[in-house]
């Protein structure tokens, strides 16, 4: 659901750059200014996510669950490369990664983290438009980590924390954040004025193909997070469990890293060759999904990202090849990885730094 810059006017991208920005300096906030989760984890284990009282009343975001940040932010990055077909549409989507971050690192880290995914892939990969950026973020990013898992994930799975209520809220919370980012990026294209997109015909096609890829997603996100609630229930609900996790810290982290590494440079050579589904709905709206836009700005974010863009479309810029698309995997994996967790080590060491000595 990555939108290109085509289908914004500048003055609706510049807006929801603005308010993307504010929400990511809000997550900021209170990623770096929450307490400590009380109750230790002598075996090194991670934190609350905030669904615990004390998470709650604390922020619910601890130092240890940075390195998290970086795996998991690199594991939906490696997802997002693998397009799923929905049978009977000539459509596919992929994952968009929104409720896995929050149920595991907490609304707020998970918005900082999958934004940094979305810069990664639209400046290394031109992928998403860079005046697009800002409207990225907040369809794909706040819809899901802050309203669906605030007011549908957390309320579901706070008083019976097991895998079927984490079964429930994933499916039921991933498909009405997708619901609200699709129908955002209707909104957004009609006060643009992209007379191509007629606001009808385009919601008709849009909402129904993305309900599709919502339920698919949920499944996805619900076997991820129900492994992990098996292996460390505390990363998911912030209580120590009266006997031990059944798998290490580390060997969660291990078990990540991999499933990222065979994710991005193996199973994405498997990825749908159909159009997602905000290019389904353009084709089928507007007769392409490559609407083209003239003007200073659009020049001036198109030549940046062609400057920073090293494998434009997941791929060598001089041929398509596997091998391409191996590598941009592991490459972005790699730069996310480096990013989310810089971000998170930075505000580990803002939190450093207000502690009282």
């Amino acid at each position: 659901m990555h939108m290109t810059d085509a289908l914004l006017s500048p003055a609706v991208g510049g807006t929801m750059w603005a308010l993307s920005a504010a929400a990511l300096a809000l997550a900021v906030k209170k990623t770096a200014g929450g307490g400590q989760v009380t109750g230790g984890f002598p075996s090194g284990g991670f934190p609350s996510n905030g669904l615990s009282p004390e998470g709650l009343s604390s922020g619910g975001f601890d130092e240890k669950k940075v390195p998290l940040m970086g795996i998991m932010g690199a594991f939906v990055f490696a997802g997002q490369m693998i397009n799923f077909t929905i049978p009977g549409t000539g459509s596919s989507g992929h994952i968009g990664g929104g409720i896995l971050l929050a149920a595991i690192l907490g609304p707020w880290p998970a918005l900082i983290t999958l934004a940094s995914v979305l810069l990664i892939q639209c400046l290394c990969f031109a992928d998403g438009g860079l005046l697009a950026y800002g409207c990225n973020v907040f369809n794909m990013g706040v819809c899901s980590t802050l309203l669906a898992y605030l007011f549908l994930f957390r309320p579901i799975v706070k008083k019976n924390l097991n895998a079927k209520t984490i079964t429930i809220a994933s499916v039921v919370s991933v498909v009405a954040g997708l619901q609200l980012g699709a129908f955002f990026v209707v909104l957004e294209t009609l006060v643009s004025g992209i007379t191509e997109l007629p606001f009808g015909l385009f919601t008709a096609l849009m909402q129904p193909i993305h309900l599709a890829i919502g339920l698919v997603e949920g499944i996805v996100s619900a076997a991820v997070l129900c492994f992990v609630y098996r292996a460390r229930p505390e990363i998911l609900g912030g209580a120590v469990p009266a006997a031990p996790s059944a798998v290490s810290a580390k060997k969660v982290l291990a078990v990540f890293a991999a499933l990222t590494l065979v994710t991005a440079g193996v199973l994405s050579l498997f990825a749908s060759a159909y159009p997602d589904g905000l290019e389904w709905s353009m084709e089928r709206t507007a007769g392409t999904a490559e609407l083209e836009r003239d003007g200073p700005v659009y020049a001036a974010a198109s030549s940046l990202v062609e400057g920073t863009a090293f494998m434009p479309d997941y791929n060598f810029k001089n041929g398509e090849s596997a091998a391409g698309t191996s590598a941009a995997g592991i490459a972005g994996s790699v730069v996310t990885v480096i990013l989310a967790g810089g971000i998170g080590l930075l505000i580990r060491a803002a939190r450093a730094r207000k502690k009282p000595s």
